[in-house]
């Protein structure tokens, strides 16, 4: 299968791992034909047998520097109602691929940048790069998941902080706050980031599907419906080749041993 080329998003697949590049310069605006082709590219990601974990990556001089505001300051509101799901479903998007997926930021991630981050799994910074929901500068608010994706990650009054202020974070404090969780050299951070995604090759995807699902879903509700979606899970694992292989694996073997086909 051909790997996905858009004119500003590609998707690149090499060992397992597919690179989901956002390259539109000079500073990777998010425009609305830049979230279409992320929709695009993370429908592919998710429906490849051989992609099995995705490393999103703006770049060695930046990540995105936010929304393409010279589209969006001729937008009316009721162009804008029709627009918004797309803007917000890019990064949807991104948090909806079934499988591990890491940020690799370096340089600037702000505003609809920065939301791409957060849908993903993990982040994985370059010590130069700089996050930030500025939007509140601008007079709108953030639209692609920034009020609802940042609170959960780092705790409603820094996300509040940095939402009502629209100031700039840098890595070290980004680490701190929780809203990374590596700081790496810049000329390291696609590297590291390929190295986590890496070790998702021969891993049991569908018991890391499941664990995903319950994570995320979890989040969205109370205690017990969460174990009770863990529970179903839980359960519906042991219809795989893969628990029978790595329960077989470990009785025989050790732990760690095991070969899964993802089946």
């Amino acid at each position: 299968m051909s790997d996905f080329t858009g004119e500003f998003v590609r998707l690149e697949v090499a060992d397992g791992v597919a690179t989901l590049r956002l390259d539109r310069p000079k500073m990777n605006a998010i425009s609305l034909q830049v979230q279409a082709e992320v929709r695009a590219a993370c429908a592919e990601a998710t429906e490849r047998d051989d992609v099995r974990a995705v490393v999103v990556y703006g770049g060695e001089r930046l990540f995105a520097a936010g929304n393409d505001v010279a589209e969006m300051s001729e937008m009316s509101y009721a162009d804008m109602v029709k627009a918004t799901r797309g803007v917000s479903a890019a990064a949807t998007a991104i948090a909806d691929i079934p499988k591990p997926t890491v940020a690799a930021v370096t340089g600037y991630a702000l505003g609809g940048g920065c939301e791409l981050t957060l849908a993903c799994d993990l982040r994985i910074a370059a010590d130069n790069a700089t996050f930030g929901q500025p939007e509140i500068l601008l007079g709108i608010i953030p639209g692609a998941g920034g009020t609802q994706r940042l609170a959960r990650l780092i705790g409603p009054s820094r996300a509040k902080d940095l939402i009502f202020t629209g100031r700039f974070v840098k890595a070290d404090e980004a680490l701190a706050i929780g809203l990374v969780d590596r700081v790496v050299p810049a000329e390291s951070v696609y590297d590291e980031a390929l190295a986590w995604a890496k070790q998702f090759g021969g891993a049991a995807a569908l018991a890391l599907r499941a664990a995903k699902e319950c994570i995320d879903r979890g989040l969205e509700t109370d205690l017990t419906t969460g174990l009770g979606i863990e529970q179903q899970q839980f359960a519906a694992v042991f219809a795989t080749e893969d628990a029978r292989t790595g329960m077989s694996s470990f009785l025989a073997n050790g732990p760690g041993k095991a070969v899964f086909e993802g089946r």
